[in-house]
């Protein structure tokens, strides 16, 4: 008798296949046996899944029924989770189910079958040490020109007592015996797909695999302990707020001697009361008198470079931009330098006496 999948999971036969996976995942949680579910009715659900979350098997299946495989369709073939040490023969076949609906329906499939938190690479020995970050503030020159800073800050080091293997020196440090130093202890859970094979952190030594006669009397045997640490830090020229350091290895130390995680320095540039940053280049304003503007002159103009000449010819206008060349800020990893950019403003008098109101009349303009 042909079975209805659709019915059985709840959607319509237009349902897609997200929709599908999501109806599937609410009603075997719904009848999840370890939930007080049914069993049999947990197992339709997957084997309905296993044809309409596969499009070539849904497009079988819409076209022939549930018989499409000699009543194979739902592949709902479990031996391969039989024993002990068994293989996955009945979920590769099926094709149905993947690790992510596994993981949500019997919470930790990675811890059952060792792929994730129960491997040897997160014990704590191997556990790398966190990643510090820290604003830095810089002057608008030290940032254009580059500068050696000294930072202060705490962090964890590597215990200088015990060298960061946790232990007294001369303390006697053996094996455990308890996982044969391998951090992690083999056990059997039992699940609705049979007895399966777990692996889990030692309860002794907590992962690291060695027993201590006695723990250091620094750190208490972590390895690692509280420092102020000071770094005097190379501040490459044209960096700008926003951008960072990476300083690998300068973060905290990992505990029994595991990796040292890095430090991140973001950088904030402070305002200058006269330039202006664009990127690489730098803006500026000056003011001329209206004599200058219209006469025309030459004017010091500052920069971060020092004092330039610029030549204002006759007739400026008043938003006239000029552009110095290279006068600007020296570009990341010596690619250049920026240019700066001169605005200018032209003053206009509030008060003119007799005698420059009369030039003006006669000038005419």
């Amino acid at each position: 008798m042909s079975k209805d999948y659709y019915n059985i999971l709840g959607v319509s036969k237009s349902a897609s296949p997200d929709e599908i996976k999501t109806a599937f995942r609410k009603k075997a949680h719904e009848h999840h046996p370890d939930k007080g579910g049914d069993a049999e009715k947990f197992k339709e659900l997957n084997e309905a899944y296993q044809v309409l979350g596969n499009a070539q098997k849904r497009q079988q299946y819409d076209q022939f029924g549930s018989s499409f495989q000699n009543g194979q369709a739902g592949g709902a073939n479990y031996g391969g989770f039989g024993g002990q040490g068994a293989g996955f023969s009945g979920f590769q076949n099926g094709g149905g189910i993947d690790f992510e609906d596994l993981s949500e329906m019997f919470g930790g499939f990675s811890d059952i079958f060792g792929f994730g938190g129960g491997s040897r690479s997160n014990t704590k020995r191997n556990q790398p040490g966190r990643d510090l970050e820290m604003v830095i503030n810089l002057e608008f020159l030290e940032a254009a020109f580059g500068k050696e800073k000294e930072i202060s800050f705490t962090k964890n080091v590597v215990c200088d007592r015990c060298r960061g293997n946790g232990s007294e020196p001369g303390a006697k440090i053996e094996t455990c015996k308890t996982c044969g130093g391998q951090g992690q202890v083999m056990g059997v859970q039992r699940t609705i797909l049979g007895n399966i094979q777990t692996r889990t952190t030692c309860p002794t030594c907590h992962g690291e695999g060695k027993i201590y006669s006695e723990k250091c009397s620094k750190c208490s045997g972590s390895g690692i302990h509280r420092e102020m640490t000071k770094l005097t830090v190379k501040i490459p020229a044209g960096i700008n707020t926003g951008e960072s350091i990476r300083l690998s290895g300068q973060g905290e130390a990992g505990q029994k001697g595991a990796g040292l995680g890095d430090l991140f320095l973001r950088i904030k540039v402070n305002t200058h009361k006269k330039f202006v940053r664009d990127s690489y280049d730098i803006r500026t304003e000056e003011t001329v008198s209206i004599k200058q503007a219209i006469l025309g002159d030459k004017i010091d103009i500052e920069t971060i470079h020092g004092l330039v000449k610029l030549k204002i010819p006759e007739g400026t206008q008043f938003g006239t931009i000029f552009k110095l060349k290279e006068k600007g800020i020296i570009k990341l990893h010596n690619r250049g330098i920026g240019d700066q950019y001169v605005t200018i403003n032209v003053l206009i008098p509030k008060s003119l006496n007799k005698k420059q109101k009369q030039i003006f009349d006669e000038l005419d303009i």
